[in-house]
């Protein structure tokens, strides 16, 4: 017997490998290793066989052979190191990036291995989108049931039972963790491994004492709630975004340090469940990486809705008196005092990061210790790659997802694909939404083109006028040149639905003039696009229902 390699054109998943397997095993090879992946067999073959049956067996397979050679011992002590790893690709992390990129490489055909320190399914699932969602929802219909802008409606609402709420809310997240995550680890074959991961080099991590190996590694660990530095902030029993969904209690006061997405949503939630909310930041504008008429909009929201927002805040200290938390601010120079029940530290977030000893495999950190990826999702270890919030990248879960399918067709199917985030819908959930992809006026400028702009006032959209709920914005920002479609931004009730028409329009550089000559349903805020569309060469108040 004698080893042989034999290159192979045409494999593309396990099935092909079984074909080829078949087609060897009919002319006597042994100990048969075929990888798809790699685009070869390595086999064994009797003394009496020529290695031209071995070409002929795999033409009638119907795959095109290439090169054979014979193995020497040397190079079969290396066939066999090569192999020796005990994952294909090893996966630090359970969330939305790790499960796409586990999936799509078990569809290539790859061993794949899961480490997880503590609840399957990442921050979505457990402690994010799906349990805030749903409590925000029960917070609209609590608000509306305590008034609506409809005469002889006659509505109320009671006192709010919370910890009912939040029984509900963990119902579901225990039904969606199980559904779209735990039933999937044994359907698709891959390995669980419970507990922290430490690299020890740049092949191998240990978990629990025990040491693993692979080709490729993900890292798609995530991020946590970031604590500001402010004094007397760690003798304070402050909230997360994590813990303030477990209280069962709706609090009489909130007060939020900052007013990003997760400060706004979380916020307006308490309010709408009952509490005083009080929202401070340190910035002169609210959302202030967004159009100003994008932030005023909002911020007119909230002041109509009662929600108490101060701006240009310095934080002196914070301090605990028995029950009662102090704020202790700088406004305009002056100092001033704001008392809670309950603090929330909407500060942003931070990668998780700091367990993984990353420098013992040789990848490299940015300022806030998030991984540094090039646009292959690839680390400056060229055998590990990260996905997902772990990046500070776009934190959004289909965003982890697309980034951790990429992973999986470069690490293990050799596709070098590039990461593509040039259009990425974003949407926060407060009521009215806030929905935007594309460029800022400012941004397209920045970038060199001619701008063209149309603002269209909530008041100018049947739907809002038909709802009664008026207050919001549809800003459309076009290249003056060619009138492209370069960015859409709405403050609207169902901006998010919306924001994927828009979408499209921008990923593929439709017009203004195209969304004119769409036909769009009336009586759906959708139609707000066409508007924008319209309004930048009319007045469409002068219009009937639906006229061009």
């Amino acid at each position: 017997m004698k080893k042989y390699r034999i290159k192979i054109n045409g494999m593309t998943c396990t099935g092909c490998e079984q074909h080829i397997d078949a087609a060897l095993t009919s002319i006597g090879a042994k100990d048969i290793e075929t990888s798809f992946q790699r685009g070869e067999s390595v086999f064994e073959l009797p003394n009496d066989v020529y290695v031209e049956s071995v070409r002929q067996a795999i033409k009638q397979a119907k795959y095109q052979p290439e090169a054979i050679e014979e193995i020497s011992l040397q190079d079969l002590k290396n066939f066999e190191l090569d192999n020796k790893d005990d994952y294909d690709l090893l996966i630090i992390g359970s969330g939305g990036a790790a499960f796409s990129a586990a999936i799509k490489s078990i569809g290539y055909g790859a061993k794949v291995g899961m480490i997880e320190r503590e609840i399957v399914g990442g921050t979505c699932v457990n402690n994010g989108c799906v349990p805030s969602k749903t409590l925000l929802r029960a917070g609209e219909i609590n608000h509306f049931a305590k008034g609506n802008p409809f005469i002889g409606l006659q509505t109320s609402a009671g006192e709010v039972d919370l910890a009912s709420l939040v029984d509900q809310k963990d119902e579901l997240v225990t039904e969606l963790r199980n559904q779209k995550y735990i039933d999937l680890i044994d359907e698709y074959g891959i390995d669980l491994i419970k507990g922290e991961a430490k690299f020890v080099d740049e092949n191998t991590v240990e978990v629990n004492g025990e040491k693993l190996s692979a080709k490729r590694f993900l890292i798609a660990t995530g991020a946590s709630p970031s604590i500001p530095t402010i004094s007397g902030l760690e003798v304070v029993d402050y909230l997360t975004s994590t813990t303030l969904l477990d209280l069962k209690k709706v609090p009489k006061r909130l007060t939020v340090i900052g007013s990003g997405y997760i400060g706004l949503e979380l916020g307006q939630l308490f309010h709408n469940l009952g509490s005083e909310v009080t929202l401070l930041q340190r910035s002169e504008h609210l959302l202030k990486e967004y159009d100003p008429e994008i932030s005023e909009a909002v911020e007119r929201v909230l002041i109509e809705q009662g929600i108490n927002l101060i701006k240009e805040v310095t934080y002196e200290r914070v301090e605990q008196v028995g029950e009662i938390i102090k704020v202790n601010i700088t406004v305009d120079g002056k100092k001033k005092v704001v008392e809670t029940e309950h603090l929330l530290l909407a500060t942003g977030r931070k990668p998780n990061t700091d367990s993984l000893n990353l420098s013992a495999a040789g990848v490299e950190v940015g300022k806030r210790n998030e991984i540094l990826i090039n646009d292959y999702a690839r680390t400056s270890n060229e055998k590990i790659y990260a996905a997902g919030d772990v990046t500070l990248g776009p934190q959004f879960v289909y965003v982890a997802a697309y980034e951790g399918g990429v992973v999986a067709d470069n690490a293990i199917g050799g596709l070098n694909k590039k990461l593509d985030l040039s259009v990425i819908p974003a949407v926060t959930f407060i009521n009215p939404s806030i929905a935007t992809v594309g460029l800022t006026e400012e941004q397209a400028k920045d970038q060199g083109y001619e701008v063209k702009t149309s603002v269209l006032s909530l008041d100018a959209v049947p739907r809002a006028l038909v709802n009664r709920e008026t207050t919001g914005v549809f800003k459309m920002v076009a290249d003056a040149k060619t009138l492209k479609v370069l960015g859409v931004h709405v403050v609207s009730e169902n901006a998010g639905d919306v924001i994927y028409a828009a979408t499209l329009a921008v990923k593929f550089g439709l017009t203004v003039d195209d969304l004119k000559d769409s036909l769009a349903p009336y009586l759906t805020m959708a139609e707000g696009l066409r508007l924008a569309a319209l309004t930048f060469d009319k007045d469409v108040s002068k219009l009937s229902c639906c006229a061009g």
